[in-house]
This record gives structure tokens, sequence and C-alpha cells, in this order.
């Protein structure tokens, strides 16, 4: 209390309006000194400008519009050194609708030729790409994939993706942007930073579709990103069918709210990556198959947490997710499929799960949440023969 008493009454004006750097001035601080502060708060800000151009420099670099926001200053116990907090907003043209926000924390040094970054990091958050290392950017048809100049080659993914676009659209439409925007990283350890998640709990996963940090929700900005490693281990035919899997939750992302199961949003996504791929039932679930033949049946929908990275059984709950919407798509057709994932989405999040799935099967399908379930359990039944 002592320090903000202390502040003179232009030093708080200029506080409160994030005008100067918090460095706290003596109640008579000359003009000198205050005049000082705002030319390093100046220099530091032409420093940061210029960090940010470099990340739309090299002829691989992609299209970006980069900025420094919101900077504030502070001593580090040195005149030679500060420590800063600020905002990198990142807005990829002509994918993001909105800039995505980076809380950074920074420390500077001053040189001979000025001050430096000698260590930039976010407090808390999913990391950008940027910070391991230089991104280079691949260009499809129908998307835009960014990696790493020292990792995987990003240009690998585009023609997956370009694939998958036109896949999608075809059976949820045109009301999305028809493009996609994926990330690769160079390791599953970067993978899980940009998830802001420990990395062991993502080990086999091969790529997660999140909002971009800071933008509204239900805009187009969102990233696929892909683990290289669990990546790389897939066949050609794994691979488009993940990344089509992902193109879905992007689609879809207007009509999916906080209500809709998982296994509604999981095996709608899984249904159109295998669409047309000419696969049985026991192909595409073996894992529940064997499950079965083993004499264990499950008796309700998976439920949200089976979904959890890491969880016993996920596969099987993405595969019991599938034939369920299978189920859907053979009995009343793809269209009614699709009906029936966005009239759960308008629904509304009503007086419990159980009940809202139950009115809007019947709304949508004509019959209820036992007797779906009944008819689902007979199909599971059915991979053991």
């Amino acid at each position: 209390m002592t320090r903000c008493r202390a502040l003179s009454r232009r030093g708080a004006l200029l506080l409160a309006a994030g005008g100067l750097a918090q460095l706290s001035l003596p109640r008579a601080a000359p003009a000198a000194s205050v005049a000082a502060v705002a030319d390093q708060r100046a220099e530091v800000a032409a420093l940061l400008a210029e960090r940010a151009r470099t990340l739309t420099a090299g002829p691989s670099a992609p299209p970006v519009e980069a900025a420094y926001r919101n900077l504030v200053l502070g001593p580090a116990g040195r005149p030679d050194q500060l420590t800063a907090t600020a905002e990198l907003t990142v807005r990829v043209t002509g994918y993001d609708a909105y800039p995505v926000v980076h809380q950074r924390r920074l420390e500077l040094w001053r040189t001979g030729g000025g001050w430096r970054v000698e260590r930039e990091d976010g407090p808390d958050g999913p990391a950008p790409l940027w910070d391991f290392g230089t991104v280079r950017a691949a260009v499809g048809a129908h998307c835009l994939v960014l990696g790493l100049a020292d990792g995987p080659d990003p240009a690998q993914l585009t023609a997956v993706a370009d694939r998958a676009v036109p896949a999608v659209t075809a059976l949820w439409g045109t009301a999305w942007p028809g493009r996609l925007l994926l990330e690769l990283p160079g390791t599953e350890e970067q993978f899980g930073r940009l998830l802001d998640a420990d990395p062991a709990g993502w080990t086999g996963m091969v790529a997660v579709t999140t909002a971009a940090p800071g933008a509204p929700r239900h805009t187009p900005a969102d990233r696929v990103l892909v683990n290289p490693g669990a990546y790389r281990g897939l066949s050609d035919f794994g691979r488009q069918v993940v990344i089509t899997h992902e193109a879905v939750h992007v689609a879809t992302r207007a009509d999916t709210r906080a209500w809709t199961p998982l296994w509604l949003s999981e095996g709608v996504a899984d249904w159109t990556g295998y669409r047309d791929s000419g696969r049985s039932p026991r192909q595409i679930a073996p894992e529940l198959a064997r499950d079965v033949a083993a004499g264990r049946v499950p008796s309700a929908l998976p439920a949200d947490q089976d979904f959890t990275a890491g969880a016993d059984g996920i596969a099987q709950a993405y595969e019991q997710a599938w034939l369920a919407c299978d189920l859907i798509a053979r009995r009343f057709g793809p269209d009614r499929l699709v009906g029936y994932y966005r009239a759960v989405g308008a629904a509304g999040a009503g007086a419990g799960r159980e009940e809202q799935s139950d009115r809007v099967l019947r709304d949508e399908l004509g019959l209820g949440l036992a007797e779906f379930t009944a008819l689902w359990v007979a199909e599971v039944r059915r991979l053991a023969a």
C-alpha cells in the first residue's frame, strides 16, 4: 500500500491506462525519469514488433498476422534486465475469423545493441507452435498445414486433408468453411504442449481438434493437432479415416453443444470416416468384436468418461459409438443421422441427458432411448457371428 501511495498522480494515470511500464516512481520523480521509462517501453515494443514479423519470414512461412499487445514491463532486480508480460496474437489469413491469443511471459536483457529477448514462454495454457522453432507451411486445395522447419514435412498431410474435406461436405453440407487448418509438431512432447496436457495421457492419440485459444465459442477457428509418432504408425487408410474424423468435428462445431453425448459426436465422426470404405463391422470394430466373443457385451451406450484419453476400453468406446451411428444410418438413412445430430444440438440442455436423448430420439427417429439401446445391443452381439 505504501508503494501505491508513493506513485505520482501522472504515473498512476499512465499505469491505469496501460500507457507505461508498471515501474514504481517516487512522488517527485523528475520528468527525465518518466521519459526514460517511456523510451524503454518504446524500445521493447519495437523489439517485439520485429519479433512478431519474423513469424511471417521465409519462403515457406505461413500466411499469418502476428502482434504483441498489452505489454506490461516490470523490474528484474538489475538495470540491464526486465521482465514483461504480453499477449501474442496470431491470425492465420483465410482461416481464422479471430486472432488466436497466447499469454506470454518474457525476460529481457540489455546489451550493447539494445534490448534482446532472453526467454519467452507461456505462464499457462496451450503453447503456440512457434515456441518450438521456425514454422513452415504447406498449402493444399482445401487445407493449410503448419509444421516445423526441422520436423516432419507438413506436405505429407495436404493430400489426406484435401480428400477429407469433400467427403465431409458431401454428407454434412456447405454450412461450414470447407477448409482445414492442421498443425504438425515435431514430437509427441510438443503435441502435448500444444494441448496443454501431459503427453503421457495422449500416447496413441493420433489427432485432436481443438478450438483456438482466445477465440469466441462456435467460431471456425479450429485446429487439427496431429501427433507425429502415432500418425506415422498408421496405414494410409488409417490416416485418411483419422483426418476425415477430425474434419467432421470442424464441420459440426456449430451443431455440437455441451449436452451432445460423446458417443454421438465421436460416433458420427468415425462413421463419416469409414463411410463407403468397404470395411465390415468386424474390421471396423475389432476390439469390440473380441470382447463380444469373450462374452463381454455392453448393456448401455458408452458414457462420456469412456472417451477420456488413456482410459481403459477407449478403443471399444469409439467402436461402440461408430456402431450406434451405423445403426441409425442403415435403418433410417444418412440424412436422418445428420438431422438427428443437429436436432440434439438444437434441443437445449434439458432436464437430464437421458431424458433429453429419449425425447429427441422419439421426435427424430420414432423410438425411445431404451428401444434404440436394445437394437444397438443386438447389433453388438452380431459382431460375434
